[in-house]
């Protein structure tokens, strides 16, 4: 019953083979994940960093040219900006006309790989997602062209505009001092009354326009000079500024210059050509570029058209035409190529040395679990060796090693049976060799005392006692030989009253010490 115990078959789950292949299953999937996780994350980082990168690194690149392309008429001059643009982003930059026709690269030796344009580099119709500009019109704000303030102008702007943060500050007020792409130099006041007496924060007054691009031609008020606002009214937390605003000269600040009202001029005829052919009342843009929508709100979208028209009509010859514009590798590639940072690898091997760490730990957690089972069995052979017959393992799991405790047990015990039959065996044996022996001496004993005669009975008797002796050495060779499996087995009739005759024999020497007769009948 114990061998068909051990013998039968260990469930699957329970297998110490499918055990120790899930669990190498497991570590390697935890580690395969651990480092697709981390490659993932760590590419994705590096990804999202180049192109943050890259985009910021576009956006200078086409703010720069379309800067350039606004404040110029043709490109020449513009290949030290582009290898300037190069050596700061580490791309190549090149120019060409809408027919392909090269016009600059940042690169010298063979023409531009590339063949596809990453932009358009247009002035008058810039990228608002790069540029930003007011209103709807998309012209880049620095293209002023013919509204361009000379250098006397420009200077004269700025020394009214001094003039007139002075006087704000003798006035205990203050007053910021920006510039507008064509030159023109404004002044926003900061701060103004409140109910308290102190300043309120910065807040353009009458005649105080802020230093932004013109405006959205398409927005009210009426015609108004330049950076005035909407006329205080009475109440107004705006009005002192205004008043402190005429008593300082905005008004004289707001003033166009020689070349502003010429080319104030110009749009406006430009503009009244185009209201004619659409046949739209004519009006008069200001300085500001604005007009009143709800003065004529039927015709406000033609316009606006008009407007846009003129203006881009006014602005060609001063701006450089639409190029294309080509952002790549030195190799030609426009493919952003990303490159792990030493941060990124370091991160790499620290976390895959943590990960070999913990499969090492899990590794080495499973190696002791199945250790323990055999140092046991390893102990409990040791003990048996230095003659512990009765050592056992208490080892109940159902697996291979569980079975394996389970067979050593039974081994344990089966030789502790065996053991107990060798010394049964023994003693049996010793009572065997001690009857004849015991009848040998006593014969002898009884011959040398004188009470029995050692005549031919006497010396049969002792022969038979001495075959006695050599019958039980036999059996303990054929017992030898049948442990050693060599004993071979020979059947033959035997004779029950010789058999019983001889057993007389043997003990009739101890029967007659004891006064006991032992006859055979039959």
């Amino acid at each position: 019953m114990r061998g068909a115990t051990v013998a039968r078959r260990v469930p699957l789950h329970r297998s110490l083979l499918v055990r120790l292949l899930a669990s190498s299953i497991l570590v390697a999937a935890c580690a395969v994940a651990a480092t697709a996780w981390l490659a993932a994350q760590t590419t994705e980082g590096a990804i999202r960093e180049g192109q943050s990168r890259i985009l910021a690194d576009d956006t200078r690149i086409y703010r720069t040219l379309s800067s350039y392309a606004a404040t110029h008429s043709h490109w020449a001059g513009v290949e030290p900006i582009l290898r300037e643009l190069s050596r700061d982003t580490g791309r190549r930059i090149a120019l060409s006309t809408r027919e392909g026709a090269p016009i600059a690269d940042s690169d010298a030796g063979p023409a531009s790989p590339f063949t596809r344009p990453s932009a358009v580099v247009d002035p008058l119709a810039v990228d608002a997602a790069l540029v930003s500009v007011t209103g709807f019109d998309r012209i880049d704000p620095e293209a002023v062209g013919p509204f361009r303030l000379t250098d006397a102008e420009r200077a004269q702007s700025r020394a009214d505009a001094d003039g007139v943060v002075r006087c704000l500050r003798t006035a205990g007020r203050s007053g910021d001092i920006a510039q507008r792409p064509n030159g023109r130099s404004v002044v926003t006041i900061v701060g103004g009354p409140t109910e308290d007496g102190g300043s309120a924060g910065p807040e353009p007054g009458a005649g105080t326009p802020a230093p932004a691009p013109p405006p959205d031609p398409r927005r009210s008020p009426s015609v108004v000079a330049e950076g005035s606002g909407e006329r205080p009214q009475a109440g107004d937390g705006r009005a002192s500024n205004a008043v402190l605003g005429e008593r300082c000269g905005l008004v004289r600040l707001d003033a166009p210059t020689a070349t502003e009202a010429k080319a104030l001029g110009e749009l406006n005829g430009l503009l009244a050509a185009c209201l004619e052919r659409r046949q739209i009342a004519p009006l008069t843009l200001g300085l500001d570029l604005t007009w009143d929508e709800n003065a004529m709100p039927v015709v406000a979208r033609d316009v606006a058209a008009c407007v846009d028209t003129a203006r881009r009509e006014q602005l060609t010859p001063y701006v450089v035409p639409a190029t294309l514009l080509y952002v790549g590798d030195h190799d030609g590639s426009t493919a952003p190529a990303f490159d792990l940072s030493r941060a990124d690898t370091v991160r790499i091997a620290g976390v895959a040395a943590l990960i070999l760490l913990l499969t090492a730990a899990v590794t080495g957690l499973v190696a002791a679990r199945l250790i323990r089972p055999l140092t046991a069995l390893t102990d409990a052979a040791v003990r048996m060796r230095d003659g512990d017959d009765a050592t056992r393992v208490d080892l109940t799991a159902n697996h291979e090693i569980g079975r394996l405790a389970e067979a050593f047990n039974d081994m344990s015990e089966h030789r502790r049976r065996m053991e107990e039959q060798r010394k049964e065996m023994v003693g049996d044996v010793a009572h065997e060799l001690r009857t004849p022996l015991s009848n040998i001496r006593g014969w002898l004993e009884a011959v040398e005392d004188g009470v029995a005669v050692p005549d031919r009975a006497w010396t049969s008797s002792l022969l038979e006692e001495a075959l006695l002796l050599q019958h039980v050495i036999d059996d303990l060779q054929d017992l030898a030989e049948a442990d050693a499996g060599r004993l071979g087995l020979r059947v033959e009739a035997v004779s029950p009253r010789e058999v019983s005759e001889q057993v007389v024999a043997a003990h009739l020497g101890r029967a007659a010490a004891a006064g006991v007769a032992l006859t055979v009948r039959g």
